[in-house]
């Protein structure tokens, strides 16, 4: 009889090429996979939410994989799993059994993706690898305006790396927002689903808007034009993070 399981990961990507398992280098989904068949002793294959760039962290990434048996003893397997994952940024945080017809991409309703800048003059020290260092004083007000923008139904186009797969530009995103504590801005974005690069590329144009490179209108008429070329370059992957995953 076949079991279906959800992980609940988080993990730095730092080190790594991206989520999906790719020749030229070490990914996330790799590196689980084989922990996995170590701790159940047969060739697991797991599928994701999500296909996190090289770079990009995560907090809540959310997967999900068959097995031929009941998991038992829940916080054994964890361990067990962390154990063969001790050297590598990467902590499998919860499991969960679900249906079968349960899919880590396809069910998921909504996922929340972070991004966070550092304003300051000084170089980063904790936070290093882990967010975007802006040294110039950054315009939060014009930032703040600029956001509620991508609010709604709309043509993402504009933001959608060259090599996107997506059938449909067409976006829904629920929620924008920017926050500031001290030194420390976090850019929050909520969506069913996301192009490639869509985040980092708004995050991207914004910065421009909050350094004065552009307008407010500026920013308004490149996300109306649709038109890739047009945009400002993406933001560093280690300031993006993907939140959560909700189903």
């Amino acid at each position: 009889m076949n079991y279906n399981y959800q992980i609940i990961v988080e993990y730095l990507g730092k080190d790594f090429v991206g989520w999906q398992i790719q020749k030229n280098g070490k990914s996330i989904q790799e590196t689980i996979q084989k922990a996995l068949s170590k701790t159940f002793k047969s060739k697991i294959k797991i599928i994701g939410s999500g296909r996190t760039d090289a770079g990009v962290h995560a907090i809540g990434q959310s997967a999900n994989f068959f097995l031929n048996k009941k998991i038992k003893d829940k916080v054994k397997i964890l361990s067990t799993i962390n154990f063969y994952l001790k050297k590598y940024p990467i902590s499998i945080i919860d499991l969960k059994k679900r249906k079968l017809d349960f899919h880590a991409r396809h069910s998921a309703k909504k996922r929340i993706y972070e991004y966070v800048i550092v304003n300051r003059k000084s170089k980063l020290s904790i936070d290093k690898g882990k967010a975007w260092l802006i040294r110039k004083e950054l315009n939060f007000n014009a930032m703040k305006q600029s956001i509620k923008m991508l609010v709604g139904i709309h043509d993402f186009s504009t933001f959608r790396s060259s090599s996107c797969a997506a059938k449909n530009p067409i976006r829904k995103i629920s929620k924008a927002s920017i926050t500031k504590a001290n030194n420390k801005i976090i850019l929050k974005f909520e969506s069913q689903s996301f192009l490639q690069q869509q985040v980092r590329s708004m995050v991207g144009c914004l910065k421009y808007v909050g350094d004065n490179k552009w307008t407010i209108k500026k920013f308004k008429d490149v996300f109306n034009s649709k038109k890739r070329k047009l945009c400002a370059m993406p933001a560093p992957p280690e300031g993006l993070y993907l939140k959560k995953v909700f189903y």
